[in-house]
């Protein structure tokens, strides 16, 4: 735990979403005017919003942003944290903020923590501060990260990742894992107890399980190889038959070992495994939108054993089959007019 308050830079971009930057200031602001902890102690936190001008910023989802201080002021820092960033259709262009990435490195070589909440982490990795290290991003963004930056080992299920010598690197991943930034944070400057009492206070949450159970399988198409993209779209409506990959095989006209090499050079995964996410895919769907039993709903995905569908489905989601329906099932109270 700290002995003083730290000071935490919020970082401001033309494309920051105000969401999660509000949120995090809220958060780590509150401890000076609410009771939490103990009242006696510096707030562990004194949080504000930086940028490349102070003034208001309009952020991207039109709604003004007050930046209290540019970076070129600001000489110290104790932690830098770079929120969500909406990428438009054309994705992450790099050297837009040539400014703030050199602010941000030197921050880091003074001292400082560097964490970003979602795809944050698209400007704090032209730092290259995070090459040769773990981080986790939104998913949708994780191939876009990967291809920038193939230096960093991406891992879009995971909720949050701590790394560097201090542990001084930080990302969190998909939308509201910032709470799992908050709170580590609270955590690690103010104690596990005072972490606890911030989450009941907001009801925030730990994404324990991960972000997997969020993440949608598509298979790769960009790979050019048109016998792989016919046995894509063949699988698109025959994944449930019992013996799939044979089929597929023998669709090609190709050897099985030619076969398989290229459907996992052209896709990333094996034809088994590709099959497998198709059906754990559809088995998602029924379970959130059925009142089919989990027996029913490995059978008709192609499953006969109930056990192995259990264990298939758990690996690959982070959650037994019945407690990914307690999750994902829209409740009553939102669809019933009643």
């Amino acid at each position: 735990m700290t002995a003083r308050t730290l000071d935490v830079s919020v970082v401001a971009l033309p494309d920051t979403g105000v969401a999660t930057m509000f949120g995090v200031l809220d958060v780590l602001n509150a401890f000076a005017v609410m009771r939490i902890g103990d009242p006696s102690a510096p707030a562990p936190f004194r949080a504000r919003i930086v940028g490349a001008e102070a003034g208001p910023l309009m952020g991207v989802s039109g709604v003004p942003v007050p930046v209290s201080a540019a970076v070129g002021d600001i000489a110290a820092t104790d932690i830098v944290i770079v929120p969500s960033i909406v990428l438009g259709p054309d994705g992450w262009e790099t050297g837009r903020y040539p400014e703030l990435v050199e602010w941000a490195s030197r921050m880091h070589e003074q001292g400082a923590m560097l964490c970003s909440a979602c795809s944050g982490i698209f400007l704090l990795a032209e730092t290259g501060r995070f090459d040769d290290h773990d981080v986790t991003v939104h998913y949708d963004y994780a191939s876009q990260l990967r291809a920038v930056h193939p230096d960093m080992r991406v891992h879009p299920e995971r909720a949050l990742m701590v790394t560097g010598a201090r542990d001084e690197l930080v990302t969190s991943g998909a939308s509201t894992t910032w709470h799992d930034l908050v709170l580590y944070l609270t955590g690690r400057f103010a104690g596990a107890g005072v972490a606890q009492e911030t989450a009941r206070m907001f009801a925030l949450q730990w994404h324990q399980d991960g972000l997997a159970p969020y993440m949608v399988f598509e298979g790769r198409t960009d790979h050019g190889d048109a016998v792989v993209a016919d046995a894509q779209d063949w699988l698109r409506t025959h994944f449930s038959i019992a013996t799939p990959v044979e089929q597929l095989v023998v669709r090609s006209g190709l050897a099985e070992r030619t076969f398989k090499r290229r459907f996992t050079e052209a896709t990333g995964v094996s034809p088994l495994a590709y099959v497998q996410r198709l059906r754990v895919e559809e088995a998602k769907r029924r379970l959130e939108q059925t009142e089919d039993s989990v027996e029913a709903v490995g059978w008709h995905v192609g499953y006969e054993d109930p056990a192995f569908f259990r264990r298939l489905f758990k690996r690959v989601t982070g959650l037994p089959p019945g407690a990914y329906r307690r999750r994902f099932r829209v409740p009553v109270i939102a669809t019933d007019p009643r």
